[in-house]
């Protein structure tokens, strides 16, 4: 009795010998597996392959006739012995393609030509496409025919392959007929498929039932069938994941907290009063909410993500006053110790004399604020965390040295977690799990975030939105320097350096790297991937990239001699990064040179100009990311993305649309749609792979939507899924795996 959750090898038949490949390569081990294992798409196997264009190197799969069909004699180098090739000749809906087959002696050779391979018989042709003289051609192809004698392993009748063909995601040593045939058996023998989707809900949102789906995902008539197909599989995947979240958003709720009301409001009300500035309204209203948040006496799980400069750390701040208000603590993690100082020194100048709580001439209602970074000697540490441990400090910023065991909070009462996708959920874990009772938890990113990646990456925490930019904000021109067909460009690019700073400006140069091959420390090039996940750098581009020691002490001598020049770099002593930042922002430097440690969070309101030298080397949002330096003081800003990047590659592309727009939102998509399906924030964009098996969360946004609000029907009526047994060991499931380790990282 074959099940689902019988090997796979029950099903392989002849192919029993690829067990390993498909196991192990595929991570295909059961039956259910294989039929879980979709098509990536199909070839129509009734016509000739429409080709547009071909590209050397690439693997192609096409229906195809024979056009000619020769049998050619040489002498084998080896032996010396005739040897026999039978030449053929391959037409589709466009170019011709050239195959050739070797045999073992004349007899095999004539059977080849008249019997496999005659004039006019059609069928499945793949393999990867060269150049020979003038002729494309297919080497090492595979072929299934159509209408021959099932006498071959890999042949198939056209009754069995019917309309549409399907092609698997394969690996080396598996073939696409492999699959298909273990899949065609396996649906034969396969009696119970449980439907992991409740009857109410398909009939509700008109779903096939999975028996049905899983025959037409396989083996469809028509592409209706693989539509309808495909969007219950997508529904499907769709509504266990935000079953996954909701279900985690309950459990949140549920574990109990300390509403954190503000008291008397002191030294909130004191902070606002003394703001230069009104709020905006976005600022307002996502205050607001917060506020309603942590009067709630469960903890608050909440993403603010806004543009970059939109003013999110003010909002951040105000939480952090009102926690105080209420007696207790606030504690904000940023990624970087260059960006734990920033914020430090922001946060205190924007307080003043409310930062200078047990000092002289602090204000009345006046709190401390401590800094904690990993670079802090004993001795530097030792008076901060005695204040953090008696609850005189009511702030601190830090590093991952306040994950550390010896950090002691008397009475922490918010988390703010700063371009949380650089953190694991481990590590947020650990300092969530300082306070005493769960505490509320603020995480904010600069990378914006689609409403769908939102919803599916990040549905465990109610998302706002900060979209309006604060007054002050100028406009920022962006430029492509395409060095591969304008060398010369370069030298104009450091005339408009000079042009800034003799205007009483200041620019960043930014360098891929710290020094000779040596990159940013946790930083990964964004280059394009192969099929098989390989980073290719994009055509023409130099195999040496810029690094900011070298290119400092190139621009000091050359182009901008006689500037004031400063470099920064991660590997740098604290000290001397902080020095080079502060004379930064005194404007003692006219330009600094670094590496993407200025990615986030710094604000030198006289710095207009910014130079990426490899920009493709950066992705989408870590170049919005870095443009968003300039233009934060009133002044016009400029960036130049300079690249070797050939027109009309992926890289280039990027680039393009990176000037195009400054819209964010619209950025994010673009990326999303150039990278691969992983790739919905941060760290992914270091080389995360999605766990998302068929859903898409750009394409199957409607879809998405509508699971959402399947999910949230379904647990308002049964909360433990009792109802629907298959439906809750699919989101328990869920629960255990990696994605859902995937989803948590905020």
């Amino acid at each position: 009795m074959i099940s689902l959750d019988s090997p796979v090898v029950a099903v392989l038949g002849d192919h029993a010998r690829k067990r390993k490949a498909i196991e192990e390569r595929l991570g295909l081990r059961t039956v259910e597996d294989l039929l879980r294992h979709f098509p990536r798409r199909y070839v129509k196997t009734g016509e000739l392959s429409r080709i547009e264009e071909l590209r050397e190197g690439e693997v192609l799969t096409v229906v195809g006739q024979i056009a000619s069909s020769t049998v050619n004699t040489y002498q084998d180098r080896r032996t010396g012995r005739p040897a026999y090739r039978v030449d053929v000749t391959v037409r589709t809906d466009g170019p011709s393609f050239r195959i050739s087959l070797f045999a073992k002696n004349e007899r095999m050779a004539a059977w080849q030509q008249e019997k496999r391979m005659p004039v006019g018989r059609r069928g499945i042709f793949v393999g990867k496409v060269s150049r020979f003289r003038e002729d494309w051609q297919l080497t090492h192809p595979q072929v299934v025919l159509f209408g021959t004698p099932d006498e071959d392993a890999a042949q198939l009748s056209l009754d069995a392959i019917g309309e549409f063909y399907p092609i698997y995601p394969l690996t080396k040593g598996v073939d696409s007929w492999d699959l298909q045939r273990a899949v065609a058996f396996a649906l034969t023998v396969v009696d119970d498929v449980p439907d992991v989707v409740p009857p109410e809900v398909r009939e509700r949102h008109g779903l096939l039932d999975v028996r049905t789906a899983l025959e037409r995902i396989h083996n469809p008539d028509d592409r209706a069938q693989i539509t309808s197909a495909q969007r219950r599989f997508r529904f499907e995947e769709a509504l266990v994941t935000q079953l996954v979240l909701a279900r985690r958003r309950r459990a949140v709720r549920e574990l109990g907290g300390r509403a954190r009301t503000g008291a008397d409001g002191g030294l909130l009300a004191a902070f606002d009063a003394r703001l230069p500035f009104e709020l905006t309204a976005g600022q307002l209203e996502i205050g607001a909410q917060i506020e309603a948040d942590l009067a709630q006496p469960h903890p608050m799980n909440r993403l603010l993500q806004g543009e970059v400069g939109s003013g999110k750390t003010l909002v951040a701040l105000r939480a952090m006053l009102r926690v105080v208000d209420s007696g207790g603590q606030a504690a904000l993690l940023a990624p970087t110790e260059v960006l734990a100082q920033q914020h430090h020194r922001s946060i205190t100048a924007m307080l003043g004399d409310l930062a200078a709580g047990g000092m002289l001439g602090g204000a009345a209602e006046a709190t401390s604020v401590e800094l904690l970074t990993g670079s802090m000697t004993k001795a530097q540490r030792t008076a901060p965390m005695s204040r953090l441990a008696s609850g005189e400090a009511g702030i601190v910023i830090g590093t991952h040295a306040l994950l550390e065991e010896k950090v002691v909070f008397a009475d922490l009462g918010l988390v703010v977690v700063d371009e949380q996708h650089r953190f694991g959920v481990e590590q947020r874990s650990a300092l969530t799990d300082k306070a005493g009772t769960p505490p509320h938890v603020l995480v904010m990113t600069a990378t914006p975030i689609p409403r769908t990646v939102a919803m599916t990456v990040f549905g465990d925490l109610e998302t706002s939105t900060l979209t309006e930019l604060p007054a002050g904000r100028a406009p920022i021109q962006t430029n492509v320097v395409p060095l591969a067909e304008q060398p010369h460009w370069l030298a104009r690019v450091w005339e408009r350096v000079r042009e800034e700073v003799d205007k009483g400006h200041q620019v960043y140069v930014v360098c891929p790297r710290i020094t000779g091959d040596e990159p940013e420390q946790g930083e990964t090039d964004q280059l394009d991937l192969d099929e098989d996940g390989n980073t290719l750098a994009p055509p023409g581009a130099s195999e040496t990239l810029n690094a900011v020691e070298e290119v400092a002490v190139q621009l000091a001598e050359g182009p901008l001699a006689g500037l004031r020049l400063e470099r920064l770099h991660g590997r740098m002593p604290p000290d001397d990064k902080d020095a080079a930042m502060r004379a930064f922002a005194a404007g003692e430097v006219d330009v600094l040179v670094s590496t993407t440690v200025i990615e986030v969070g710094v604000d030198v309101a006289n710095a207009t100009g910014m130079v990426l030298l490899d920009a493709d080397r950066f992705g989408v949002s870590q170049l919005h990311q870095l443009r968003g330096r300039v233009g934060r003081g009133g002044h016009p800003g400029i960036c130049l993305l300079v690249s070797w990047a050939e027109e009309g590659t992926p890289a280039r592309d990027r680039l393009t649309a990176v000037a195009a727009t400054t819209d964010g939102f619209e950025l994010s998509r673009v990326d999303l749609e150039q990278r691969r399906e992983g790739d919905v924030l941060g760290r992914s964009q270091s080389g995360f792979r999605s766990t998302l098996r068929d859903l898409r969360v750009l394409r199957d946004e409607k879809t998405i939507v509508e699971a959402r609000a399947a999910a949230v029907e379904l647990l308002e009526t049964d909360p433990d899924l009792e109802q629907a047994p298959d439906l809750a060991a699919a989101v328990a499931a869920m629960e255990q795996s990696v994605a859902s380790d995937f989803m948590e990282r905020s």
